[in-house]
């Protein structure tokens, strides 16, 4: 999350500060308070993956990407982590949506002035 350019605003300053609390020391200072404390009182940790992270791990240890994929969740799962979740599926929204709007501004642009040029981006961070 340190790598954000805040490119194009997309967030408010609430969820900034959000962001910005979710670095490495917070992460594993929630991760140490949860094995010292009683687990109806832990805090839930869940680790979003993109999958253009995982070739390197694949070829760092000489794996294929799918086990690579099963042992960083292991890890990840050893170390206290709750849920691990792949990112793919909500970039496969985010297209479909995409693609959904600008069917509807393309049919749009005779009758609305402002429907067409449609932009679109993804966060690089």
């Amino acid at each position: 999350l340190s790598d954000c350019l805040a490119c194009d605003s997309c967030m408010t300053l609430e969820e900034g500060a959000r962001v910005f609390q979710q670095n490495q020391k917070e992460f594993f200072r929630v991760l140490n308070l949860n094995k010292k404390c009683d687990t109806s009182k832990h805090k839930v940790v869940a680790v979003s993956l993109c999958p253009q992270s995982l070739p390197y791990f694949a070829a760092k240890f000489n794996l294929s990407v799918n086990e690579a994929a099963k042992r960083l969740c292991g890890f990840l799962k050893s170390l206290g982590v709750h849920y691990v979740f792949d990112t793919t599926i909500a970039a496969d929204f985010s297209i479909l949506e995409s693609q959904r709007e600008f069917v509807q501004r393309y049919q749009r642009r005779n009758q609305e002035e402002h429907a067409l040029p449609m932009f679109a981006s993804a966060c690089p961070g």
